[in-house]
């Protein structure tokens, strides 16, 4: 027989990525399903198989089987779960059910590593083991196809329709903080003092990093543990894997495949730090030592949890000076601890943080006294953004045979800077590989790290022949930090496909924000209309972010017009748009004439509004014109050059393609109602989220 074409997928994603408390959830469960497609790659090959698409990143599989030369180990996942029919060419001995028992056997190999790591014989209950053993062998499901005709690049999807599902199998008692539907470790059948008592020992003994991990242990042994996470065996391993992974060596059974891991690192910031960056950023630049150990001695008699140690951002890095960057330097020792402890909600409600009251009061105060002899905001704004990014219409060239290992490379291409790129905006990334991005980032290098990354997909597609005219948008949650992080990654997806890919056309970027009280705005358009100048620089400023610093009272833009939009312009704006497209004012003056036609009809009818676009352009100008002083400043003909792109960015647009081709010039693109989102997102930037939300 001829070679054959492999097809495989391993699941289920959703179920053991999404599901997450803390931002490292989300890496860890990215990361591992990752290795684990890089387990089934490394036994395709020790069988004689070629991994045809995607190619993996170099030397990420020598990794995996402990064959590196000195390489720079990985840090995110970087290996697409799933690779198609012409991605694997196997010979004809080839074996499938080897590349499945290779997952099985290498994912138990770390569970049972992991267990004896922890020793955790020491503190089961008599269930514990029988449920680690239960959820560990029956969560992976594994599909797989093999054909002899090269084309066939749909067979697995038809493979998945009509396989048999089988049921999952009921899980009993309390069930895992983390993964919904499994039950935790201690077996108890309801909540109770058994159960508490378990996690209790757990969490106050000396394993290596175990209070930061299941949560924040009480600073007196007797006490009751604080914000303790109770865990299924399949979220402690996502949860305590970093710590035994570079001890981590086996040989498969079925295989002889040999694995081994690497030194993880077990920071990831949470999303506290990640809101507190810029802030703490010009804490420690603006502060000198003596300044810095006063309050970090204060902060420790609050919580000496240093959580954030291992945690690495870019511009921390650089205010607490990098030849500095050791254990003993103050600034450093400060930037570790628990990013909570800056913010006025905390501060305020110190208890149902697990604080001390009088302890976090002293620290407040001498934390406030520093800050206004330095000049700077009391607390940290508490929104940070979360980014995720997609290729747009891939597979439709990915089922062109010819062009498979051009798309191959510029994926491995992109891939490989992306994490460049992410650092360099102070974020941490998640997750890159083919042609999806997740990272969390500061609110203020969320939109500037989506265009450089853009830049960077367009460019390594570019430099392939034959080149791939593939394009690619964005999504950016900017999120309270009290807001369930799960429900902002369960949103993340639908805002990127039916917003801005859908609803926007694609080559799009979208956003959103959410504060305490749930979804305040969204804004969307692609991103030719969203770019301020010159699409393709990789510095390139989204037209809301030159618009916020116009807004932003620092002087920091050099304009005539730098500080001189007002709060109260931007609610007349909002006024203004709600009155002059708002669908009540087009209501048929014969509306009992036939209701059931005229019902069809009000289907597709969109908000028009009264004024056409320069007449309200006129009347938005001659509103900023006569706000705060800006009548003495400038002239009404500047004021209007001045308020049309941001009226351009309250104008939702969709990219219109015909056979392939955008339709151009810009004035052919679909037009939609104009809506305030735009300004309010542009208010939201310059404020960083503070216009009286508070925290």
């Amino acid at each position: 027989m001829s070679d054959q074409y492999f097809h495989f997928t391993i699941g289920p994603v959703q179920g053991f990525v999404a599901q997450a408390r803390r931002t490292r959830d989300f890496w860890a469960g990215s990361f591992l399903l990752s290795w684990l497609a890089g387990v089934a790659m490394a036994e395709v090959n020790r069988q004689g198989g070629k991994i045809q698409f995607p190619v993996p990143p170099k030397n990420y599989l020598d990794w995996i089987q402990g064959q590196h030369k000195g390489e720079k180990p990985p840090r995110q996942g970087a290996i697409p779960n799933r690779f198609k029919s012409t991605c694997a060419k196997v010979p004809a001995e080839f074996d499938p059910e080897l590349v499945v028992s290779a997952i099985q056997d290498a994912w138990i190999a770390l569970a049972d590593h992991v267990w004896k790591g922890d020793k955790l014989d020491g503190f089961a209950a008599s269930g514990t083991r029988a449920i680690w053993d239960r959820q560990h062998a029956n969560f992976w499901e594994v599909s797989w196809a093999i054909t002899d005709k090269k084309e066939e690049t749909s067979l697995l999807d038809q493979r998945k329709n009509w396989r048999n599902h089988g049921f999952t199998q009921h899980e009993p008692g309390v069930k895992c903080m983390v993964m919904d539907g499994w039950q935790e470790l201690s077996g108890q059948a309801r909540p109770g003092d058994a159960e508490k008592n378990f996690w209790q020992e757990l969490i106050t003994s000396d394993l290596p990093g175990i209070q930061a991990d299941l949560g924040q242990a009480s600073s007196k042994q007797k006490e009751r543990p604080k914000q303790l996470e109770q865990l299924c065996a399949l979220a402690y391993v996502k949860r305590r894997f970093t710590r035994h992974f570079a001890s981590f060596e086996t040989t498969l059974p079925n295989s002889e495949l040999k694995l081994k891991g690497w030194k993880l690192s077990h920071g990831m910031p949470s999303v506290s730090y990640m809101a507190a960056v810029h802030w703490l950023k010009e804490l420690v630049k603006s502060g000198s030592d003596s300044e810095v150990e006063n309050l970090l001695g204060l902060a420790r008699d609050v919580s000496r949890d240093r959580v954030e140690w291992d945690t690495e951002i870019q511009c921390l890095r650089q205010a607490a000076d990098e030849r500095q960057w050791h254990a003993n330097n103050p600034k450093r020792q400060l930037l570790a601890l628990d990013g909570q402890l800056f913010f006025r909600h905390v501060q305020e409600q110190p208890q149902a943080y697990g604080y001390d009251v009088e302890k976090t009061k002293r620290f407040a105060k001498e934390l406030g006294k520093f800050c206004n002899g330095h000049e700077l905001p009391s607390a940290p704004s508490p929104y940070y953004a979360i980014l995720l990014m997609d290729g747009d219409s891939l597979g439709v060239h990915m089922s062109d045979l010819d062009k498979q290992t051009a798309i191959s490379a510029a994926l491995n291409a992109f891939t490989g800077g992306v994490p460049d790129i992410v650092e360099k905006h102070n974020g941490c990334l998640i997750y890159a590989g083919g042609d999806d991005v997740l990272a969390i980032l500061p609110l203020e290098n969320a939109l500037g790290c989506a265009a450089a990354v853009r830049v960077h997909y367009l460019k390594s597609f570019e430099a392939q022949e034959p080149k791939i005219p593939s394009t690619i948008s964005a999504a950016v949650a900017f999120a309270h930090v009290k807001t369930p992080l799960g429900m902002v990654l369960a949103d993340l997806h639908p805002l990127l496909d039916d917003v801005a890919k859908d609803g926007s056309g694609r080559d799009s970027v979208a956003v959103r924000v959410w504060k305490t009280s749930g979804q305040v705005l969204q804004w969307a358009q692609p991103w030719k209309i969203a770019l301020h100048d010159g699409e393709r620089r990789a510095d390139g400023e989204l037209e809301v972010e030159t618009l916020a610093r116009l807004f932003a009272k620092d002087g920091s833009t050099g304009s005539d017009l730098d500080g001189r939009f007002s709060n109260k312009f931007f609610f007349k704006i909002e006024e203004r748009l709600a009155v002059l497209a708002d669908p009540r004012l087009l209501k048929d003056k014969d509306k009992d004439k036939d209701k059931d036609k005229d019902k069809d009809k009000d289907k597709d009818r969109r908000a028009v509004p009264v004024l056409n676009y320069e007449q309200l352009l006129d009347l938005l100008a001659v509103d900023f014109w006569h706000s705060d002083t800006n009548r003495q400043r400038v002239s009404l003909a500047r004021a209007r050059e001045h308020i049309e792109p941001l009226l351009t960015q309250c104008q939702p647009r969709e990219r219109v393609m015909k056979e392939g081709k955008e339709l151009l010039p810009v004035a052919r693109w679909k037009h939609h109602e104009l809506a305030a989102d735009g300004a309010l997102l542009v208010r939201f930037l310059a404020t960083k989220g503070m216009e009286g939300d508070g925290q």
